[in-house]
């Protein structure tokens, strides 16, 4: 096997035991029907696990030469937003303002206009609003997913 194949296959196990597990999560847990969305969800995350798992490990995923340091660098910063998004925010503060938090921090963090600019600032915050709207309509009103509630609910 050369370093190629292995730099493929190593993430497709990752990223396929990972889809295992949140497959598994949600179908065991209750209340069942608050689980319908991730189940839907996690149906398909499997399937293209499945399939990337299936290209790495035939050698049909030969693209890319990896992440490079300056790369890293670059991702870095939102790869810690959403850390911290995923494994306190969200749950502390509740899943709207931790997305509204997450979602700001990430998009001024990557957005090239100056940070001297009230302009900018406030269309970073419009374009904030909108987005978490259209998630609130999707998931509390259309999909009725129950989200993690903290302490600004």
């Amino acid at each position: 096997m050369n370093s190629s194949r292995l730099q493929h296959l190593i993430p497709g196990l990752v990223i396929f035991g990972l889809a295992a597990i949140v497959t598994w999560l949600s179908f065991t847990q209750e209340p069942a029907s608050s689980f319908l969305f991730p189940r839907i969800i996690s149906i398909a995350f499997i399937g293209l696990a499945a399939w990337n798992l299936i290209r790495a490990a035939s050698g049909l995923a030969r693209v890319g030469a990896g992440i490079s340091g300056a790369m890293f660098a670059n991702i870095a910063p939102g790869l810690v937003v959403m850390l911290v998004y995923i494994f306190f925010a969200a749950k502390a503060l509740g899943f709207y303002v931790a997305s509204i938090i997450a979602f700001f921090a990430v998009y001024t963090l990557y957005d090239p206009a100056p940070y001297s600019s009230a302009k900018d600032w406030f269309k970073r915050a419009l374009v904030t609003l909108a987005f978490m709207a259209i998630i609130y309509g999707l998931f509390a009103r259309l999909l009725e997913v129950q989200t993690p509630r903290g302490f600004f609910i």
